[in-house]
């Protein structure tokens, strides 16, 4: 198959540091380019892939250190280099947010696929499909297509991760033991409530999180006072040469979210290195967790304490046995391949319509 893979502009593929959803398209991409595919992926310049790269823009706007930036000029001149291209692919997937590609590729919607890796209880994201009804979409979970369940939904895909990408630790670290936090220092995180968890458990929190210009607020006034370097400690941002010796060592991670979360790909992180895996019931974490076998889903303090004390009932290899099974990145390269295969013929069978 001819795939055209139309990456966000804000970071690069994959990212340097903070950034599910291009690390997700640099893993499917270089997938799919291994089962001998023929892919191209529209991105910034700064990419790392093993396909043919269409560089829209020098380097990913967030790292970019001009000033003044325009991420909808930016968007739509790659959008245009798209479309100018399209005539080359069987299949368009496009991994951008609020649908701003639907109005290029309205004349062939039937060639496209649209994967959105965020939430999708947007006021406007309703009215907005309602204008392009055709356009095939893909969910991350069954759970972040519900707020726009009348779209066209082609199918469910769950995030994959090469299997060696990380693994179980054979030699554990003296301070292994410890409850950790990985993602971003925000509200909708609640890393309040991770150490809260901790605190009424006994346990020590190491908390490796970004904290986003947005956010910045609410790590000082809410967090910072409740880190004291002992019990509580924060790390700062980490890249991912240092992920798997965080999370190995970790009893368990904490994922308190406050928010409907789309999939969250740190979960299947510490899956990978058969950490379980707490977290709060919201969004997709009831499809992602096995509840008492890669973790607990809860929904009090209490819950989630009580599933800390619940840690030793986990078999850390089941844990790893069940991430190989249902989060590999071949499984999920397998899936969307049968997705593109069902579109194109669809797409071609009514070329022959037309035609005859």
């Amino acid at each position: 198959m001819r795939i055209a893979h139309i990456a966000p502009l804000y970071e690069s593929v994959p990212p340097k540091l903070y950034g599910g959803t291009e690390r997700i398209i640099c893993y499917l991409v270089d997938e799919l380019v291994g089962m001998g595919h023929d892919v191209t992926l529209f991105s910034s310049g700064d990419a790392k892939t093993r396909t043919r790269l269409v560089a829209v823009r020098d380097q990913a706007l967030w790292l970019d250190p001009h000033p003044l930036k325009s991420p909808i000029a930016a968007h739509y001149s790659m959008l245009d280099e798209v479309r100018r291209h399209a005539g080359e692919f069987d299949i368009l997937h496009f991994h951008l947010s609020h649908f701003m590609h639907f109005p290029f590729f309205e004349h062939m919607p039937e060639r496209t696929l649209t994967t959105p890796h965020g939430r999708l209880d947007y006021r406007d994201l309703k009215g907005a499909y309602r204008r392009w009804p055709r356009f095939p979409m893909v969910s991350i979970s069954h759970s972040q297509r519900q707020p726009l369940d009348e779209a066209n939904w082609v199918g469910t895909v769950h995030h994959g991760l090469p299997l060696d990408l990380y693994r179980p630790l054979r030699e554990v670290d003296p301070d292994a033991g410890y409850l950790a936090f990985l993602g971003r220092l925000s509200r909708d995180k609640r890393p309040d409530r991770a150490i809260e968890i901790a605190r009424r458990s006994g346990m020590k929190l190491k908390i490796a999180a970004k904290i986003g210009d947005d956010d910045r607020a609410y790590f000082h006034e809410t967090v910072e006072p409740l880190i004291d370097g002992r019990q509580i400690e924060y790390l700062g941002e980490i890249d991912e040469s240092r992920k798997q010796a965080f999370l190995g060592n970790a009893a368990a991670l904490l994922f308190p979210i406050d928010w409907p979360e789309p999939f969250g790909l740190v979960a299947i992180e510490a899956m990978a290195c058969g950490t379980p895996v707490i977290a709060w019931d919201n969004g997709a974490m009831p499809e992602v967790v096995d509840e008492g076998v890669t973790g607990f889903v809860v929904d009090t303090i209490d819950a989630a304490v009580a599933a800390v004390a619940r840690l030793g009932e986990l078999d850390r290899s089941e844990i790893r046995s069940t991430f190989e099974r249902r989060f590999s990145v071949s499984r999920m390269a397998n899936d969307y391949v049968k997705i593109y295969a069902r579109l194109i013929g669809m797409a071609r069978g009514q070329a022959g319509v037309a035609l005859g």
